[in-house]
């Protein structure tokens, strides 16, 4: 086998399998931080061996033993000034396990949950949980997350190290957080999941309007999320991110240009992401608990989802479920979305008050975001030259490559009608 199947080989494990070999191995060493270490030298041991010997029958547990005897020689060179690491070594020594036991059914779900927990732990900042999660829940290089963040691979490796050294610094175990500690720390891991979904959504920068890959490995953290927290609110996650991602389609032109909401190919839509997303947000709904932050948002999407045409929309029921979901965790961003439903749903005056009235107290000063939809408004109310103003302010505040040409289009569009 050539150096390249060798490497594509243990990037299709390590993506897939990442998760268990790094939960599997903190299980058995009890230290999150060498776990990693420990799957990272396993893996370059797999880049030299598989393109000698082939790639083994079973390639996630050849991972995990490698990396559970590196761990042992570890913990020998330590045991001569620590009683604690040579009790280890003979515990890990005698054990030896079969390829069966590597991969304990009764302990997987656990490991990974318990993986989850820590890479999302509150005592980490949000930028160093996303970067964290990805490497080692998700099985994503740095490189890879470097490039779908646009940010230098050196940053995203010192957020990952800085990740570890508080965790250890802090003492965080490594363990499935207690039936009353769930709820609380699982805001935590369903930010960080939704963060890095937004993200491959709706680009906060570089030239692409999206990052579909980005976006699908939330999904699948999320899939994994809801099989191991059956929650209502990881349901209505999961029901908001399919329900956004079956629009991703329609969303780009054949030159690859942004298409607003209102003017894309509903046929285009993935009509399977809807019904899974859907079946999500009605298991969410069945708890007899109430919608949640997620819930009441896939409850908007479903809105636009069922709508045949963009008319057919009823947005009178998107302004109440905005409203709610402003009561419930208030925005900015959430006060704009609702702004725009009023709009839709009244006529473009009543959406502009709302707007100038965020505009008045300096809601999302420096965004683009509050411009863009004033400007808008103020087309749709025949006020061409004071939009093109506006929208010209807009175009200095965003970073997006192609969302800034969506805006330069809008301009000179305006500026031809107003010759």
């Amino acid at each position: 086998m050539s150096n390249n199947d060798a490497r594509a080989a243990v990037e299709a494990v390590w993506r897939s399998e990442s998760a268990r070999i790094v939960g599997a191995l903190a299980r058995y060493t009890g230290d999150f931080t060498l776990a990693e270490d420990l799957a990272q030298e396993a893996l370059a041991e797999a880049l030299v061996s598989w393109s000698v010997s082939g790639i083994p029958t079973e390639p996630a547990a050849w991972l995990l033993t490698v990396g559970r005897r590196r761990a042992i020689d570890s913990f020998r060179r330590r045991a001569a000034r620590d009683e604690k690491y040579a009790l280890l070594v003979r515990d890990l020594a005698e054990e030896e396990p079969g390829v069966d036991a590597l991969f304990d059914p009764d302990a997987i779900d656990d490991d990974v949950l318990a993986l989850m927990f820590v890479s999302c732990h509150p005592v980490l900042s949000k930028e160093s949980r996303i970067a964290l999660t990805l490497r080692v829940v998700g099985g994503m290089g740095t490189d890879e997350i470097a490039r779908s963040f646009v940010v230098p691979i050196p940053t995203i490796q010192a957020r990952i190290t800085r990740a570890k050294k508080t965790l250890a610094a802090a003492h965080i175990p490594f363990v499935v957080p207690a039936a009353s500690e769930i709820s609380e720390r699982l805001g935590s891991v369903l930010q960080v999941v939704y963060l890095v979904f937004s993200e491959g959504a709706y680009a906060s920068g570089g030239d692409s309007w999206m990052r579909t890959e980005l976006a699908s490995e939330a999904l699948r953290l999320a899939r994994v999320l809801v099989r191991l927290a059956p929650e209502p609110e990881v349901f209505g996650l999961l029901a908001l991110m399919e329900l956004t991602a079956a629009r991703f389609p329609a969303r780009l032109d054949t030159a690859g240009q942004p298409v607003l909401l209102e003017d894309q190919d509903r046929r285009r839509w993935d009509q399977s992401a809807i019904r899974r997303g859907r079946a999500a947000l009605a298991t969410a709904a069945a708890s007899g608990r109430g919608l949640g932050a997620y819930g009441l948002q896939a409850s908007i999407a479903e809105c636009h989802a069922v709508a045949r045409t963009a008319e057919d929309t009823d947005w009178q029921r998107i302004v109440i479920l905005y409203q709610a979901l402003s009561r419930l965790v208030p925005s900015p961003v959430i006060e704009l979305n609702h702004a725009v439903a009023v709009a839709m749903a009244s006529g473009p005056a009543q959406g502009l008050q709302l707007v100038d009235a965020m505009m008045a107290k300096g809601a999302l000063n420096g965004s683009h975001l509050v411009p863009t939809v004033r400007g808008e408004l103020l087309v749709r109310l025949g006020r061409l030259t004071e939009a093109r103003l506006v929208l010209l302010g807009a175009l200095e505040l965003c970073s997006n490559a192609a969302e800034r040409s969506a805006l330069e289009r809008k301009i000179a569009e305006l500026a031809n009608h107003l010759k």
